[in-house]
């Protein structure tokens, strides 16, 4: 089972990384508002990401058990948008595109509006219910129970509040966008590696279960 944690979070980590909407509220409030107002942002991202993982893990725990053979679907329609995702990011990375476009948060924001934009940025995000709705089927495709998919839902929340309090940590500071921008598409190849890793695997193990 620590295997499994140890690739799926690999996978998460290279997405809470990579450019997007998270990195882009994190880092307009940053640049802007300091960085009070930018941690307040990522305590909402990380509880935003806790609801996405409990409810994707509980839901689909659900249905697994109420319909056995969703699992075989949930395998190939799972692993394929995981590798989609894995592919979007190699070719982002050819192209040296992949970057978030940021732009500086003008209104100032209260520590409550500050969390509220976070979380909304996060469960108003269809690829962020996507992504997780991948990984907890993942999870489930290699044979682990629901509460073992409702326990990695913490450890990707976790590794979201270090990786983007380290973000508004540096963006706050108002020098880190052109470094940040330099390396992008290596965090995309990264990204790419793990997520098209996972989607295989999955996709895979749904193909040679239904020949069976």
């Amino acid at each position: 089972m620590l295997s499994i944690y140890a690739l799926t979070w690999l996978g998460v980590l290279a997405a809470q990384v990579s450019p997007g909407p998270n990195l882009a509220a994190v880092a307009s409030v940053g640049i802007a508002q300091g960085r009070r107002p930018a941690l307040c942002v990522v305590t909402g991202i990380s509880s935003g990401m806790l609801v996405w993982s409990m409810a994707t893990a509980l839901g689909l725990g659900a249905l697994i058990e109420a319909f056995p053979l969703s699992l075989l679907a949930l395998k190939l329609v799972g692993g394929a948008y995981l590798l989609f995702l894995g592919i979007k990011a190699a070719r982002a990375t050819l192209r040296g595109g992949g970057r978030a476009t940021v732009s500086p948060e003008a209104r100032p924001l209260t520590d409550a509006e500050a969390w509220q934009r976070g979380i909304l940025v996060l469960l108003t995000n269809p690829k962020a219910a996507l992504m997780w709705a991948a990984v907890a089927s993942f999870l489930f495709g290699q044979g682990l129970s629901a509460w073992h998919v409702l326990a990695f839902g913490p450890m990707g929340a976790l590794s979201g509040l270090v990786i983007y309090g380290t973000y508004a940590l540096l963006f706050s500071t108002g020098m880190a966008m052109r470094g940040y921008a330099r390396f992008a598409r290596w965090f995309e190849g990264v990204f790419a590696g793990a997520f098209g890793a996972m989607g295989a695997s999955l996709l895979w193990a749904g193909v040679r279960e239904a020949r069976q």
